[in-house]
Formats: C-alpha cells, sequence, structure tokens
C-alpha cells in the first residue's frame, strides 16, 4: 500500500509539473517552473518521509530558520490538519550577528516573521535558486528599517542572506512550487536568532535585542502549542499573533503597524495555552539564572555562521556564531557526507580577535612559544610609556634596546653605547629586551656587587615566578638577566 501511494505521488508531481508548462494559464505558476533547475521533481527519499507522516505532496508548508543552530525547517500540514516537521537542513552559510536587519548595507539576515508567495520565487536566480524573504515587512518599515533582497538561496554565500548548497536549496524550492500548485497562496518564514528555549534566553538575558526576541518568541510559542501557522498581524509597531474580532464586534479588526491596536481578542483556547507555556519557560529561566549560567558575549565581530557539518569539511573551517564550533566535535563530523557541494569560494566565519576575551600579560622568550591563550607584553623602546628611569638607563647604556651586553659583563662605555642603533632592523624583527632597571643605577656599581640585591639579581638567583593577576598595573614583567637570550629574547 505504501509502495502505490509513493508512486502515484511521483507520477503526480511529474504529470502537475509538465501540465503547468504546457497549459499556460497561470503565470505565477508559469514562473515557478520555467527551467528546468525550477522544475526538478520532488526527490523519493521526501515523498517517502511524507507518506511515512501522512501528508500529502501539495499539503501547505512553512518554513523555521535558526541562527545559533544553523538549521532551517520544513513543516507540512498533515492529513489531522496541524503542522508537523518533514526536514530539517543544515545552514551552509549566514551572515551578521544575532539580531533583526535594520539597515540596509549592515549585512544582516532578518529575523521575524514574514510571508512568501509564487512571485518571490525565484527560479533564474545567481545563486542556483532562491525565494525573497520579504524583508521588510510591515513591522520593519514602521520603524524605519532598510534593505532589499534578503534571499534564502543557494551557492552557500551570504551577504545578509540564509544560504544553502545548491542541492539543498533546489528540494526546498520544490516544495514550495508543490504547496503553491496545490492552493496555498503564500507560506510563512519565521526566522529567530536561535530556538527560544528557556536555556538561550537564560544566556542571551542581557542581549539589547532582547524585548524584541520575547515579542517574536511570542509567535514561536504561538506556533508550538497549537501546531497551526500564527496569524500574524502588526499595530503600534510591534507583532500581534492570531488576534480575532473581540465579542459584539461587526467587523473584523483593521491593523496599521504604525497606528494604535483596534480593539481585538486571541481566542481563548490559543491564550490560555501560550500563557501557560510562557510561564513555565519563564520559570525556568530564572531558575538559570539564578544558577549562575553563563551570559552570551556581546559585540564579538563575527560575521555570521555556518552550520558544523560544512565547517568541518572547509580548511580552518569554523561555525563562527553557530553551535558546535568547538575542534572535536568539528573533527567528529569529518567524515560524515556533507548535504550537498560546498563550493571552493565558501568563506567560513573567521573569529575576530581584536575583541577576544583579555587574557594575563606575560614576558616570553623568542625560543619559548606562547600558550595560545596567554597575550605576550611588549617592550617596544619607541613606545610612548617608558618611563623616566627606563629612558635614563638606555641612553647611558644599562638595558634598553640599545643594551647588547649579557648582564654578567661590565658595561661599555658611553661612546660605545652610543654608536649602537636605536632600533633593530625591521628584516630581524627581533624582539625587545623587557628587563627592569632599578632607578639610579650607575654603570661602574654594574662590576660590583651591590649591597643589597637588586630585582635583576634576585630574579637571576631564582626562577622567575608566573605572571598573576596580582601584578601592578603597567609595570613590565620581570625576567632573568643572567643569560643573552633571556635578556636580549623577550617577545615584542
Amino acid at each position: 500500500m505504501t509502495h502505490r501511494t509513493l508512486v502515484r505521488a511521483l507520477l503526480t508531481s511529474a504529470v502537475l509539473a509538465a501540465g503547468i508548462l504546457l497549459a499556460g494559464c497561470d503565470s505565477d505558476q508559469i514562473s515557478l517552473a520555467q527551467n528546468a533547475k525550477a522544475n526538478q521533481p520532488v526527490t523519493p527519499k521526501l515523498l517517502a518521509a511524507m507518506v511515512e507522516k501522512d501528508m500529502d505532496l501539495q499539503s501547505p508548508m512553512l518554513v523555521r530558520l535558526f541562527k545559533q543552530e544553523a538549521e532551517l525547517e520544513i513543516w507540512k500540514q498533515d492529513r489531522s490538519g496541524r503542522m508537523a516537521l518533514l526536514k530539517t537542513y543544515p545552514i551552509c552559510r549566514w551572515s551578521g550577528d544575532l539580531g533583526p536587519k535594520v539597515r540596509e548595507g549592515d549585512r544582516q539576515a532578518p529575523e521575524g516573521f514574514y510571508s512568501i508567495n509564487p512571485s518571490q520565487m525565484n527560479p533564474q536566480s545567481a545563486y542556483y535558486l532562491s525565494f525573497n524573504t520579504g524583508y521588510p515587512n510591515a513591522f520593519d518599515k514602521a520603524l524605519g528599517r532598510t534593505g532589499s533582497q534578503l534571499m534564502v538561496h543557494g551557492d552557500c554565500s551570504s551577504r545578509g542572506c540564509y544560504a544553502m548548497t545548491d542541492e539543498q536549496i533546489a528540494e526546498i524550492y520544490s516544495l514550495g512550487r508543490e504547496s503553491f500548485f496545490g492552493g496555498q497562496k503564500a507560506f510563512q518564514l519565521q526566522a529567530y536568532p536561535f530556538r527560544m528555549t528557556p536555556v538561550n534566553m537564560a544566556k542571551h538575558r542581557n542581549n539589547p535585542n532582547m524585548p524584541f526576541w520575547k515579542m517574536i518568541k511570542e509567535g514561536y510559542d504561538h506556533f508550538e502549542v497549537t501546531k497551526q501557522e500564527p496569524k500574524v498581524d502588526f499595530c503600534e509597531k510591534k507583532y500581534v499573533f492570531d488576534a480575532v474580532k473581540a465579542p459584539n464586534a461587526v467587523r473584523d479588526p483593521v491593523f496599521d503597524a504604525s497606528a494604535k491596536c483596534p480593539a481585538y481578542v486571541i481566542p481563548d483556547e490559543i491564550a490560555s495555552a501560550v500563557r501557560e507555556k510562557e510561564q513555565q519557560d519563564a520559570a525556568e529561566t530564572s531558575k538559570l539564572v539564578s544558577k549562575g549560567t553563563p551570559v552570551a558575549r556581546l559585540n564579538t565581530g563575527i560575521d555570521g555562521g555556518m552550520n558544523a557539518i560544512f565547517a568541518s569539511k572547509i580548511p580552518e573551517g569554523n561555525t563562527g556564531l553557530s553551535e558546535g564550533g568547538d575542534s572535536q566535535a568539528l573533527q567528529s563530523m569529518s567524515l560524515a557526507r556533507a548535504p550537498g557541494t560546498i563550493p571552493g569560494t565558501v568563506n567560513p566565519p573567521r573569529p575576530n580577535l581584536a575583541v577576544q576575551q583579555e587574557q594575563p600579560v606575560v614576558a616570553t622568550t623568542s625560543s619559548t612559544t606562547p600558550s595560545p591563550t596567554t597575550r605576550v607584553a611588549s617592550a617596544n623602546a619607541s613606545d610612548k610609556s617608558e618611563g623616566f628611569f627606563s629612558s635614563f638607563a638606555r641612553k647611558v647604556g644599562i638595558g634598553g634596546a640599545a643594551d647588547a651586553t649579557p648582564a654578567a659583563a661590565a658595561p661599555k662605555p658611553p661612546a660605545a653605547a652610543a654608536a649602537a642603533p636605536a632600533k633593530p632592523k625591521v628584516a630581524e624583527a627581533k624582539p625587545q629586551s623587557v628587563v627592569r632597571v632599578a632607578p639610579k643605577a650607575e654603570p661602574k656599581q654594574a662590576a660590583k656587587p651591590a649591597p643589597k640585591p637588586s630585582v635583576t639579581d634576585t630574579a637571576a638567583a631564582a626562577p622567575a615566578p608566573a605572571a598573576t593577576g596580582t601584578q601592578l598595573a603597567g609595570s613590565a614583567p620581570v625576567v632573568q638577566s643572567n643569560s643573552f637570550d633571556t635578556r636580549f629574547s623577550a617577545v615584542k
């Protein structure tokens, strides 16, 4: 029985596609399937999944996108009338940061609720196939947000879009096309920064976009409790979900994104279920916050994200703002098959080192490789922050970049010190010394034992302690001075 249903679905898909091309009675349908790429049939694997989930090929569909998880979900209506998840696609690339798109050119992928009708499907896209998200919607426009041509497309390349592989967008496009052929006027696109769970809400609690995210979470919750496409309206520059006319009203409410909200109500069965879910989520979020759930970093400077399955296939691949970016996770996925062809021009998200968390400052030598979590102290002789005594000592030939004498040897006459170059050659790029010089040091005293051990003498007698948080601000780390390497090879 299942086999016959699958064969019938395949034949129906092929016949309908051919009929649309030949009949020419509907310009929207012709534009949906006017070339071979746009006319590809739904794959047998997807058809089998629909049969298993009791879905019709041309039943209505809905799309959900999640940036942090880098996933796109396709939902279709089953024969019970509820939406059910058909397939989840890993997103190859999205750009920008977590948060809504605000203006043209900000490279942000949009967030919110959008409606896609047949005219937004592009069978002749430069990125294989695509559909326009419909940004800006009425809410975006009411806030003065700008932008255009924000797409879901192929080619795994994004400048404010959601990019899939060509094979993925071919499947998604075919599902949308069949839903339109079945009579759906438009399918809904819901775009989120992350799955709106208590854990994620707790992690991002300090994000300035949280008021907006809480607002679109209402729509997320409406869908979660009803498994129906929520009706979306806008008024007073906010989203309104599943609004209907108030009791005793003679007409449906008229909404304007910039105007005052009309009288409306939300059906009791939906409102109560949503309210219960919101209360449970809020309680769980508060519990997570009280337990010290760490706050996600802001202003990372990373441009977008990529699903780990794609990052694992690219040299030096990185998931950016998406999950699963640690090296162990990527290594474990490296042998898995990628869902589509990854172009050689793919540019994975890169971490911005300028905004990485501050690390302890330590001095090191040229023969020692600093750990990845260690910042190295800079002691360039041309630094404007050079102290008076350090400057005086350098001029008279003690320490500093001009001094090329081991600590145990007697200092050279001032003339010899003056003849030394003030700066090392750029080609050599030799590190500068960071040896601390005691005040009032005189050349003739260097060959005599000091009455009390100096800072450098103490460092020579015992290993230099590791840099800790107790080091005075602005001071230079102490290093040993009893060898040539340690005196002149501190890393810049």
